[in-house]
């Protein structure tokens, strides 16, 4: 099988220094392996997807020197929202194995149970995956709108993360049965960034490393439906120096201001010396940073962003 990394933006805002990160770590990643780089919309979510920032993302990418030789907009439906006959498709093989329930908890529910603090395990489900016809029957009638969950096992699923090394979760009892269809009907995150990866053939996924913890859920998910699931590798944060995850919505260094204020080599060198590539923040061209590329380099510990940049 080839070697396929992606970009998978999510079009809610214009990308900030840490996504910028991510993406560049992405690309060097499969860059340095000889293999391609798909480019794929994650606009599931339609009250939170602006074409305005799919252009600008896509912009921001190539400034900096980042390509890809497949997906969007070469190819027009390589974006989430379009493919929801995919997500329905493994959603009924999911069902056909019986791992699928309707959920009628409210938001706040499901937050509560989600977490489990340090140490404590509980029991894998909800209330709703043990209910009867008949109490079903009665919620439907009151009007009410269920999310659909997918059961998982209670055992451990490992995942090797190519940068952070091995990750172990026992699904039943660190993360619980999850949502795969919201109640609105959009199919949630977790069954579609699946779903894509397995059918797009991608091989290796680099992403930030608060989305270590859904490699296992995405593993088994990819697995059940008969995929292969992709090789991962998870990159330190870029924080905020009061310890907050960068975010899009608070408008953290994106590329707006970042253009204004560095060439694309010059913000390539900073981030290659923030993440520890380099040894002082010079300019440099991305594809000049491919052949010295290694994990080995990458730094582990979250990076606060300095004042400077």
């Amino acid at each position: 099988m080839p070697i396929r990394g992606r970009f998978a933006p999510s079009p809610s805002g214009r990308l900030h220094i840490g996504n910028m990160l991510s993406s560049l770590l992405a690309w060097l990643d499969v860059r340095s392996l000889g293999g391609e780089m798909l480019f794929r919309l994650e606009d599931l979510d339609p009250e939170r997807s602006w074409e305005e920032y799919a252009e600008l993302m896509a912009g921001d990418l190539r400034w900096l020197g980042l390509d890809w030789d497949c997906g969007w907009p070469m190819d027009a439906g390589c974006r989430q929202g379009r493919r929801t006959g995919e997500y329905q498709a493994a959603f009924e093989r999911l069902e056909g194995m019986g791992l699928v329930y309707d959920c009628w908890c409210s938001r706040s529910e499901r937050l509560a149970a989600s977490a489990p603090h340090p140490g404590e395990e509980r029991p894998s489900g909800c209330r709703c995956r043990s209910l009867g016809e008949g109490e079903r029957e009665a919620l439907r009638r009151r009007g009410r709108r269920a999310a659909a969950k997918v059961a998982v096992p209670d055992r451990e699923i490992a995942v090797h993360d190519g940068h952070y090394g091995e990750y172990r979760e026992n699904l039943a009892r660190s993360c619980g049965d999850f949502i795969i269809r919201r109640s609105d009907g959009v199919f949630a995150y977790q069954l579609a960034v699946s779903v894509d990866d397995a059918a797009m053939g991608v091989t290796r996924v680099v992403r930030a490393r608060d989305l270590l913890s859904s490699a296992p859920r995405q593993k088994w998910l990819i697995e059940t439906l008969g995929g292969a699931a992709p090789e991962y590798c998870h990159a330190p944060l870029l924080i905020s120096p009061t310890g907050r995850k960068l975010s899009k919505r608070e408008g953290d260094l994106n590329m707006a201001a970042l253009r204004e204020r560095y060439t694309p080599e010059g913000l390539c060198g900073v981030l290659a010396f923030l993440c520890g590539l380099t040894d002082r923040p010079e300019s440099v061209p991305a594809r000049e940073l491919v052949p010295h590329f290694s994990w080995g380099k990458v730094r582990r510990e979250d990076i606060i962003l300095p004042d400077w940049v």
